[in-house]
């Protein structure tokens, strides 16, 4: 138990200044704060995205319509279409389309749009459930990109002081 409140010491950086604080040290704890604040954006991040994506279903499920489209290119992220509403207006959302996964150019589709706003569709049948995972596994990387930049600095920062510490008793 006494490691494990060592290594979590050594990792999680102090928010305020130690008196005895050398000027590495205070750049060492520096750099840790960064880290943690940096990872901690990635994971406000992702959360927002899975919010949005959420918000935009609400929007599209508060107005909704339902029509036949067109997969007019097909991507892993962005996809276009081209639908026609029940008032025959054709539509070709500028953003492409929500939940894109597995279209392919030329197939044909049900989507669900906000009537209010043709521009904001979805496939049928897909919802922001699917942003958690992506969300998700942004959140997971960067915050084990931080564990291991955090691991390296409590690594490294020992082996600098006796570094400087050597030099000072040869001086």
């Amino acid at each position: 138990m006494k490691r494990v409140i060592s290594l979590w010491r050594k990792l999680v950086p102090r928010l305020t200044r130690d008196p005895d604080e050398t000027r590495s040290q205070r750049t060492f704890r520096r750099i840790r704060i960064g880290i943690v604040v940096v990872a901690s954006l990635v994971t406000l991040q992702s959360a927002l995205m899975v919010m949005g994506a959420w918000r935009d279903d609400r929007q599209i499920e508060r107005h909704m319509g339902v029509a036949a489209a067109e997969v007019l290119s097909a991507g892993p992220r962005r996809s276009t279409i081209e639908f026609v509403t029940p008032d025959r207006v054709t539509y070709r959302p500028e953003l492409g389309v929500l939940y894109p996964s597995e279209l392919e150019t030329g197939m044909r589709i049900y989507v669900e749009y906000d009537t209010n706003n043709p521009d904001l569709v979805r496939v049928r049948d897909r919802n922001a459930s699917l942003a958690i995972i992506p969300a998700g596994s942004i959140a997971v990387v960067g915050w084990l990109i931080a564990v291991v930049l955090l691991a390296g600095l409590a690594v490294w920062e020992p082996r600098l002081a006796r570094i400087d510490a050597s030099t000072q008793k040869v001086q």
